[in-house]
């Protein structure tokens, strides 16, 4: 499994300690609330949004440098859009995973 990093925080904030404390803080704010809109979308079976909730996270699977799991979301995506949930399970691991590792950032 793959794990999410900061390398591309980092990157982005350099030096600007004020700058990376601000990216992590929008992260650790908006990562629930989409993972919470995309559970919410494929419970009621609306897949269209489901895909648009993915296509969401997306951007933080990659802003947590997580490439691999970045195809995988974009794989699931297609498939949301084709009716299908095949994959869900690989992409909510991912999303723990995600989470585990933004709740321990300071």
């Amino acid at each position: 499994m793959e794990e999410p990093n900061e390398s591309y925080i980092k990157q982005l904030s350099g030096d600007n300690v004020e700058f990376r404390t601000k990216i992590i803080s929008v992260i650790k704010k908006e990562l629930p609330e989409e993972i919470t809109a995309y559970k919410d979308s494929i419970k009621a079976l609306k897949f269209q949004l489901a895909a648009s909730c993915v296509h969401k996270l997306k951007h933080k699977i990659s802003v947590l440098g997580m490439e691999k799991s970045y195809y995988l979301a974009e794989e699931f995506e297609i498939n949301l859009l084709k009716q299908s949930t095949n994959l869900q399970v690989e992409f909510e691991t991912i999303l723990n995973t995600m989470l585990q590792f933004v709740d321990q950032l300071s």
